[in-house]
């Protein structure tokens, strides 16, 4: 079946369609109606069927004869070691862990919020809440503790889970200090905390609350899971708020499962057994989505990686991981890309390992700047999908039907919507935009399985963040445009839309043309305030290593390639050469702190930031521009 079939068959008989989908996957109880409403009125998939997520990702193929298949890779350079774990082992593990979690009060609807570096156990922790039906909120490890304390006080667990420590490249960062704090600053604590000691550090223990990972294993007894409806919530995750309150997504159970499953062979072109590795975090949406239930609910063999790109020894780290674990498909962002290509910008380290397993290169989490993308393509001579989802949806939007209908490329975009996902280009009073017109990205609804069907305890917020904007959309708060073909170019969040004396400007597409010098490794671009024109962009630029050009001739090369493709209008003056760019953990660019410093003296620094001192490169060019206004 062709694209286009399967496409129209998704969009014209969405319950037909997902039917046969939810079908694939075994029910204690099949759903009574596929497609229906809420209370609050909106739209709930599957409604009347009872499953659980653990034994869809482990018991069952035990059952089918598949127990000794290897389930999870862990790969950890931070500490020198590698385990593997077969569906067997990892089901004894999690039904044991989710007794020891009952023993503790543990069941359906409690929360437990999961506060843990890349380890096995985190996965772990995540399916055995599942196998009792309880609801897992994770938390970033490394999260400070008014952070964390803000989630714990959203979702009041019953129980906290960690581990001693955390590790970012060879620094070792105690956990249990940031979880005992952020417990000190909480008005709903949880009664326990299960911790792991790793051997790198050590915690001290308080008798009161505290228990040990490996004690509680010592006495717990294995449970069988516990059937929960497919609109039962599996977990909550904390995305950032406009507001500065993060927003506590939502995730329920079978369309979550269905959705997943369906995408592993039409996205990922995956079949049972393959080794599939998405290097992300299980803090983030992408952690959850496919390190943890996709893979395992498809029967793939997941890697849970806890290491860099680079520095874990080098910038070879990725190529070595795919080649010793025959890595077919891999999935990570842009910025780690990037920051190997600043490292080995003409990719020599990959001549050291054999990477012909590989069949395809997933990128996700921000947008694919056409210099990475070719990059990407010219070392390693693959296909290189860039595709598009948000962690309020949990699974792609938009991607290159590889596992169905292989499109060709066209760089910048990801390719055509997703079955299930009609997606149109708004202006600002919610009318469509023709071909080729950038605007407001918006899903009509009902959003297709799997996505969020409110916000944990805030419904209101959840109809004036998605809802009420474009009435009968889902709001994305992304831009962009659909070509003539069809296929679908994302430029960013619309808050990195800048106006320059009226004119509209996509931030992204000034970042691909500074992107594309021979000299710059990675960019950004931020629009800053002009009493004449309104704002008026600045380019923030990290060099490649070893690149030989001073400032002056950088900053004129930049300003005429903009000039030269987009217009004088677009009015690119300043470029600041920079050491690093302030990024989340997740790899995404903190533009709204480049604004704030440029005109706030006192800028706090956000939780989520992955290096702190970045901001003060920032500073400092700011600085020696003349764009700090205050």
């Amino acid at each position: 079946m062709s694209y286009h079939e399967l496409y129209q068959r998704s969009v014209n008989d969405p319950e037909g369609f997902w039917r046969e989908q939810a079908e694939a996957l075994p029910w204690f109880q099949p759903p009574r109606q596929i497609l229906g409403k809420d209370d609050s009125g909106h739209h709930r998939w599957f409604s009347g069927g009872q499953l659980n997520i653990s034994p869809l990702a482990l018991d069952r193929h035990v059952d089918d004869g598949r127990g000794d298949q290897t389930a999870i890779i862990h790969d950890s350079p931070a500490t020198g070691t590698q385990t593997r774990y077969t569906f067997r082992e990892l089901r004894d593990l999690v039904a044991r862990f989710a007794g020891g979690l009952r023993e503790l009060g543990v069941g359906k609807g409690d929360r437990v919020v999961i506060y843990m570096p890349m380890m096995p156990e985190a996965v772990i922790a995540m399916l055995a809440c599942a196998r009792l039906g309880a609801i897992h909120s994770v938390v970033f490890g490394g999260f400070q503790p008014h952070e964390l304390a803000v989630r714990i006080d959203d979702a009041k667990p019953k129980v906290l889970l960690t581990a001693s420590c955390g590790i970012e490249f060879s620094k070792v960062i105690p956990y249990k200090p940031l979880v005992d704090e952020a417990i000190r600053r909480s008005a709903s604590p949880p009664s326990r905390t299960v911790l792991f000691q790793r051997a790198q550090c050590t915690a001290d223990m308080d008798p009161e609350r505290d228990l040990d990972w490996q004690d509680l294993m010592q006495t717990a007894k294995p449970v069988d899971p516990v059937p929960v409806d497919a609109t039962h919530p599996l977990y909550i995750l904390y995305t950032s708020g406009t507001t500065g309150k993060p927003k506590g997504v939502v995730r329920d159970t079978g369309g979550y499962a269905v959705a997943l499953n369906f995408s592993m062979k039409y996205v990922y072109d995956l079949d049972p057994g393959d080794v599939f590795w998405t290097a992300s975090d299980v803090g983030w949406v992408v952690g959850h989505s496919y390190i943890v239930y996709g893979p395992l609910i498809y029967g793939c063999t997941s890697v849970v990686y806890e290491g860099k790109p680079v520095r874990t020894p080098d910038a070879g780290a990725f190529w070595r991981v795919i080649s010793e674990h025959q890595v077919k498909v891999f999935f990570t962002a842009p910025t780690a890309f990037r920051a190997v290509k600043k490292e080995d910008p003409e990719g020599k380290l990959l001549a050291d390992y054999d990477i012909s397993c590989l069949k395809a290169i997933y990128q996700a989490g921000e947008r694919l700047d056409p210099p990475t993308y070719d990059w990407i393509k010219q070392i390693t001579g693959l296909p290189v999908i860039d595709h598009w989802w948000q962690t309020e949806t949990g699974w792609p939007i938009a991607s290159n039907p590889m596992g169905v209908d292989p499109q060709p490329e066209k760089s910048g975009s990801a390719t055509f919507p997703v079955p299930g996902y009609q997606i149109d280009v708004l202006d600002p009073d919610g009318q469509p935009l023709p071909a080729g017109e950038q605007g407001n990205l918006a899903i009509r609804l009902p959003l297709p399985p799997g996505c969020l069907p409110t916000l944990w305890q805030d419904e209101a917020r959840f109809r004036s963040a998605y809802l009420e904007r474009f009435p009968g959309y889902y709001d994305t708060s992304d831009g962009g445009c659909l070509d003539e073909d069809g296929y679908l170019f994302v430029m960013g969040r619309m808050d990195d839309v800048i106006n320059v004396a009226g004119h509209r400007l996509s931030t992204g597409e000034m970042e691909e043309l500074i992107g594309s010098h021979d000299a710059v490794a990675e960019c950004a671009v931020v629009g800053l305030r002009d009493e004449l024109k309104g704002e008026m962009p600045m380019g923030f630029v990290v060099l490649k290593n070893g690149a030989d050009i001073d400032h002056t001739t950088l900053e004129q090369d930049l300003v005429e390639i903009v000039r030269d493709h987009i217009g004088a209008f677009a009015c690119l003056r300043r470029v600041a050469i920079v050491q690093k760019l302030p990024k989340t953990r997740s790899g995404k660019i903190l533009r709204k702190s480049i604004r704030q410093l440029s005109v706030e003296k006192d800028v706090p620094v956000p939780s989520t930031i992955d290096d702190p001192t970045s901001l003060d490169d920032i500073r400092g060019a700011l600085e020696k521009a003349g764009m700090r206004t205050f």
